[in-house]
């Protein structure tokens, strides 16, 4: 951990702990000690994430039936004057264009954390909770989109079927994938485009919200 000032979060339970082994492997996408069902393994990796990109760290304490205790260190920030954060305010705001993603994720706590880095940062958003219920939207529905941003590994169908779907039926659609995996099975498909724009899970709101800008201006360069 970087020499400066830190603010420190602590979080402590009194269950069952945790082994060296499993301790190893806590902040992994997709490790999980819950049964198939029960447990996404993003919850960890998906605050490592974000501590690591604000300069942070976690250092955490566990011992079998001993319970668990994490701590979060975060960059002290500076104090601002009214004028200061009148000026920060203004210096990064929402992306305020009226464009709107269609979200197609099957865990819905993924789900939700997404819609709501998307909506934070100004965009419109349309988040069914199946692929079926994506695709029926693209079909039958005259609500404008403009992104999709699908999960590549879905229950019903994976990423690239749903994305080949909607673009036929939305010709204009930019499609963005994200997965936790690099190596899926689904991923080396035939059907798959290695160059299509990919964002890879855990993400932070800025990483996502960079992406998502890159691959809505690209279209738009396209029409220029």
């Amino acid at each position: 951990m970087a020499d400066g000032e830190y603010v420190r979060l602590s979080v402590g339970d009194t269950g069952q702990g945790m082994d060296e082994e499993t301790m190893r492997h806590i902040f992994e996408p997709f490790f999980t000690t819950k049964e198939v069902g029960r447990g996404t393994g993003l919850g960890l990796s998906t605050v490592y994430g974000i501590v690591k990109q604000s300069g942070g760290h976690i250092r955490v304490s566990s011992e079998p039936n001993k319970g668990s205790s994490f701590s979060i260190y975060l960059p002290r920030a500076n104090e601002l004057t009214p004028a200061d954060a009148k000026g920060a305010s203004g210096a990064m705001p929402a992306q305020r264009t009226g464009e709107t993603i269609l979200v197609v994720e099957d865990d819905a706590t993924v789900r939700h954390l997404v819609v709501s880095m998307l909506k934070s940062s100004g965009y419109r958003v349309v988040a069914p909770a199946t692929p079926h219920e994506a695709l029926r939207i693209c079909d039958e529905f005259s609500t404008p989109l403009d992104l999709l941003l699908t999960d590549v590994v879905l229950p019903e169908a994976d990423g690239v079927e749903v994305a080949e779907k909607a673009v036929a039926s939305r010709p204009n659609l930019r499609v963005l994938f994200m997965s936790g995996y690099t190596e899926h099975p689904v991923l080396r498909l035939p059907g798959f485009d290695r160059a299509a724009p990919f964002i890879q899970k855990p993400f932070t709101k800025a990483t996502l919200t960079a992406k998502v800008r890159e691959v809505l201006q690209s279209k738009n360069l396209e029409r220029g």
